[in-house]
């Protein structure tokens, strides 16, 4: 391991109903700085953490509240943050957002998640393992702040890569729209829901990234450079929101194209459904009469056919008229191939 950069990493079997799953704590000294990553963290090892660091107990509390509010506190020697970004895998129901606890000095940079916010965890990997040692250089070898920056650029990067996907999950509900076949009022109203899930995400990052840029600038000696960096990671995530902008208004126009084609679909049902039941009035009201128990017209066995005479009689006094306005349909278009 190259000299100047130590790690060294905690696991804690503990498991509790705050905290059913593995704790991982992990330091891994930089050049300037030292990092600390808390992986499903224990509360016992956030507040030790925080009297060693002087943290503030209410931040602390924010960052093992899971569905915390985004927020910004700055202090005279750090600031802490918190930031929500999509899960990397979805599950059936609703997803709740991941959250990431920043708190950031000087010389310390510590990170406080829940495992699923998977491109931090492999850059913490990399960082440990030195399995990309050019990378690990790099990151380590700066400051707090551009490591912080590092961090957001590629959870944003996932972002952006959501939204991608949701472009090319457009283009398929295109051809599902227009296929008469096969429902697509669900699949519309799934995508439009993460549209906006994503939405709700993306618009508060750009405000708190801003922030954190202004923020940072306290606790680093490049301040110029860092600026520009952070300027990279807004600008995509305004194309994440320009990108998210653009579907959701074709998502409205698929919505609207839906309703309008599945409402054309039940006025050609409604439609041939009244025209039968229309052809079959004179069938039914004739045959109303002849099957009531009294004497009718032609109701007798003697004619012409003999003991058929009667049905041959009914079946020509219904499909007549029936025929009749058949072709009185046909005329004004009412009935079309």
């Amino acid at each position: 391991m190259k000299k100047g950069f130590i790690s060294k990493r905690l696991r804690s079997g503990r498991k509790s109903a705050e905290n059913p799953v593995e704790s991982i704590t992990e330091t891994i000294q930089g050049k300037k700085f030292a990092w600390t990553n808390l992986q499903n963290p224990d509360r016992a090892d956030v507040e030790a953490l925080a009297e060693k660091l002087h943290f503030n107990a209410l931040n602390v509390e924010d960052c093992m509240t899971k569905f915390e509010l985004p927020k910004l506190d700055s202090y005279d020697d750090h600031f802490f943050v918190i930031l929500h970004f999509p899960p990397l895998a979805q599950k059936s129901g609703i997803s709740k957002n991941s959250q990431l606890s920043v708190f950031l000095g000087r010389d310390f940079l510590v990170t406080v998640h829940h495992g699923d916010l998977m491109p931090l965890v492999e850059l913490a990997n990399i960082c440990r393992t030195g399995s990309d040692q050019q990378r690990r250089d790099r990151l380590l070898g700066g400051s707090a702040g551009l490591l912080l920056h590092e961090i957001i650029d590629v959870l944003v990067d996932d972002m952006l890569h959501t939204s991608r996907k949701i472009i090319a999950n457009l283009d398929e509900m295109e051809e599902l729209v227009f296929d008469e076949a096969r429902p697509v009022a669900r699949s519309i109203a799934l995508l439009r829901r993460e549209i906006n899930r994503l939405g709700r995400i993306a618009s508060p990052l750009k405000r708190f990234v801003n922030e954190i840029a202004s923020n940072v600038k306290k606790f680093t000696e490049a301040e110029d450079e860092l600026g520009l960096y952070y300027d990279d990671v807004i600008d995509h995530i305004d194309k994440v929101i320009e990108t998210l902008d653009e579907s959701r208004e074709t998502m409205e126009i698929y919505k609207d194209t839906d309703f309008v084609l599945s409402t054309e679909k039940t006025n050609k049902v409604l439609g041939m459904l009244t025209i039968i039941f229309t052809l079959a009035i004179p069938a039914t009201v004739i045959g109303t009469f002849y099957g009531m128990n009294v004497n009718l017209p032609v109701a007798d066995d003697s004619g012409f056919l003999g003991p058929f005479t009667t049905f041959a009689i009914i079946i020509l006094a219904s499909a007549v008229p029936a025929a009749i306005m058949f072709a009185y349909f046909k005329k004004l278009g009412w009935i079309s191939r």
